[in-house]
C-alpha cells in the first residue's frame, strides 16, 4: 500500500476583499483519482482548492485557498508521502498588490499588475527524493509537446495530457506521456473511468515499482 498526495481543483488569488481570479476546475478528476486509488487499497491525502465536489470519506483532506495556501499544505504532507498525482489547477497569476477595499467602477479602464505564482509541482520536486511524480497538463496548442516540456520542467515521471473540454464536464480525454515521450496509454470517457485506467497503470508502472526492495 502506498501513501499518494493528490492535489486537486482550483485556487482563487484574491483581486480586493470579494473578487479573485481562479478557474473552472470543479475537483471531479481529484475526486475521482482518490476513489480509485483508495479501491487498489492504497492511502491518499487529498490538497484541495475551494469547490463543492465531495471527497471518498477514507480521504484525508486538506483545504486551501490560494496557490501559496496549496503549495504550503504540500510541503506539510510531501515528506510523509510515497508520490504526488499533481490534478488541481492552481492559478498562475495573483496581483502585486490587492486592494483593502471593493474595487469600485470608476468610467476609466482599471490597470492590474500580475506576478507569478508558486510552481507548486516543481517546488515539491527540489526535495523528491525517491519519492515518483505524476502532473497533469491542460493545453490548448501544441498539446503534447508542451506537456512534456511540463514534464521534463517539474522533474515528473509521468504526465498526463487533457484538455479545456475537461474543466467542469463529467468527461475527459486523457493520454499519459512517458519522459522519452511516448504516448503509454491514452483513455476517454467519464472521469471515473478515467481515474481508474490511470491509477492502473500508475500502480503498475511507479507505485509497486517504487516499493520493490
Amino acid at each position: 500500500m502506498a501513501r499518494i498526495l493528490i492535489t486537486s481543483g482550483p485556487t482563487r488569488q484574491y483581486l480586493d476583499p470579494v473578487r479573485y481570479l481562479t478557474n473552472a476546475s470543479s475537483g471531479r478528476m481529484g475526486s475521482a483519482l482518490a476513489a480509485a486509488a483508495i479501491a487498489l487499497g492504497h492511502e491518499v491525502v487529498i490538497v484541495s482548492g475551494p469547490v463543492e465536489v465531495a471527497y471518498p470519506p477514507r480521504a484525508e483532506v486538506a483545504y486551501a485557498v490560494s496557490t501559496e495556501d496549496m503549495l504550503r499544505l504540500c510541503q506539510e504532507r510531501f515528506p510523509q508521502c510515497d508520490g504526488l498525482i499533481a490534478a488541481a489547477a492552481p492559478c498562475d497569476y495573483r496581483p502585486v498588490q490587492v486592494a483593502r477595499h471593493k474595487l469600485r467602477k470608476s468610467g476609466t479602464p482599471l490597470r492590474m499588475e500580475l506576478v507569478e505564482t508558486p510552481d507548486v509541482v516543481a517546488t515539491l520536486a527540489q526535495s523528491k527524493g525517491n519519492r515518483w511524480m505524476v502532473a497533469f497538463a491542460l493545453e490548448t496548442e501544441d498539446e503534447r509537446m508542451r506537456a512534456l516540456q511540463k514534464l521534463e520542467r517539474k522533474k515528473c515521471d509521468l504526465i498526463v495530457l487533457n484538455g479545456p473540454n475537461s474543466i467542469q464536464g463529467p468527461n475527459t480525454d486523457a493520454e499519459i506521456i512517458d519522459p522519452s515521450g511516448r504516448v503509454l496509454a491514452a483513455f476517454s470517457g467519464s472521469k471515473d473511468h478515467v481515474a481508474r485506467k490511470i491509477l492502473e497503470l500508475l500502480d503498475q508502472r511507479l507505485i509497486r515499482c517504487s516499493r520493490d526492495p
